[in-house]
């Protein structure tokens, strides 16, 4: 038997490896000779760069660069298997986890650091890019990692605007031709579920701003901001974002890609599927087990699971999902290719103790999980028929 391990996350309790392994384990612990293959995947959120460097057996390069709060922070991008193509997850330079929830604050956070990162991966040689872009600390719509590319954002005065989204109305004149020229040589795959446009009531700063720490004053301010960085663009670039979707995705940078960058837009978890291989792993398997924290009815909306499943079915290989959680409507799920959802929960237990216990929880779910499915399809019993075969 070939199974497939593709979980993503438990977010706050394993790593979508650790994850991997221990649903492995369990299924060792069952069939020991059973054949598995470990293909940790993403959404484009957090995770996005560490899944696809393991995946694809490449490596990472640290590199010093400006934190969301204008801090020094050591930060990381991938560079995958083929030498050629460079990852770069926007959460580990700018993202929401680098900062405390007292510190969130949209109006002075900047993207300045992510564009380090992609000025160091420039240096390096690299013009095949990966940006994931979820889970942002940012509102200012990409501006900040403009300047760290070269791009001259200045004040009436002629100095260069002060970082974060509250800044942005001191925009009065953008200078091109300082950017770094690479730019076009290169071209930049927008790992994005967000179909957001930049400003209005669906807008970065309404839908996104309160969990960055944006207050309802703070949500007008900033909407009225990057409505006034949108007017000037449109002016520099003759490219309206104000409406266009994606635009709003990840505070405004998805906007900043699409006018001045040679990049698309793709859904996060097809991004991470194309690279790691996931559909050419899938040849000869009889099984896929993925996983994350929560399962319910919006994991149909573009969620991890849901995009392993759908390449499974395209090659009528049943899946299965395990989650830390289930939520309503999962039955929802079913016409995908989902043959059955399992939680890890055995037994009444808090939320602390289940994420502490998670790897242990994981091992003994796969490992029930996979005795049901082998035994109900083919009469394998387990370790003893398996070892008499």
């Amino acid at each position: 038997m070939k199974i497939i391990i593709a979980p993503d996350s438990f977010k706050g309790s394993v790593t979508a490896m650790e994850a991997a392994l221990s649903i492995e384990k369990g299924i060792k612990n069952a069939y020991p000779n059973a054949e598995t293959k470990l293909i940790p995947v993403a959404d484009g959120g957090e995770g996005t760069m560490e899944n696809l460097v393991s995946s694809t057996k490449g490596h990472k390069v640290s590199v010093t660069v400006t934190g969301p709060l204008g801090k020094p922070i050591e930060a990381s991008f991938g560079v995958l298997g083929d030498n050629e193509t460079c990852i770069i997850e926007m959460a580990s330079a700018s993202g929401l986890d680098l900062i405390s929830r007292s510190e969130r604050d949209p109006l002075t956070a900047t993207t300045f650091g992510t564009g380090e990162l992609i000025k160091k991966a420039l240096d390096d040689g690299y013009r095949n890019f990966v940006l994931a872009i979820g889970g942002s600390a940012t509102n200012d719509g990409g501006v900040g990692m403009l300047q760290a590319l070269g791009m001259q954002i200045l004040d009436k005065s002629g100095k260069e605007i002060d970082f974060g989204g509250g800044a942005l109305n001191q925009i009065h004149e953008v200078l091109i031709d300082q950017f770094d020229k690479r730019i076009q040589e290169s071209h930049f795959l927008i790992a994005s579920d967000v179909e957001n446009p930049l400003v209005g009531e669906k807008g970065a700063s309404h839908v996104f701003g309160p969990q960055k720490g944006a207050t309802d004053e703070m949500v007008r301010v900033l909407d009225e901001n990057l409505t006034h960085w949108g007017n000037v663009v449109e002016q520099v670039t003759g490219i309206r974002l104000h409406e266009r979707p994606g635009a709003g995705a990840a505070g405004g940078i998805g906007g900043a890609f699409q006018a001045f960058f040679p990049s698309t837009m793709k859904r996060g978890v097809d991004v991470v599927i194309e690279y790691s291989k996931l559909e050419e792993h899938l040849k000869g398997a009889d099984l896929v087990i993925t996983g994350e924290g929560q399962v319910d009815f919006q994991t149909a909306y573009g969620k991890t699971p849901m995009g392993v499943a759908q390449t499974a079915k395209k090659l009528n290989i049943p899946t299965i999902i395990i989650a830390g959680s289930i939520g309503e409507r999962i039955q929802t799920l079913y016409q995908y290719g989902i043959i059955g959802v399992f939680s890890i929960i055995n037994r009444p237990i808090n939320l602390d103790e289940a994420m502490k216990e998670s790897k242990k929880l994981l091992e003994l779910t796969a490992e029930q999980v996979s005795r049901t499915y082998f035994f109900n399809k083919e009469g394998v019993n387990g370790n003893e028929n398996q070892a008499n075969n």
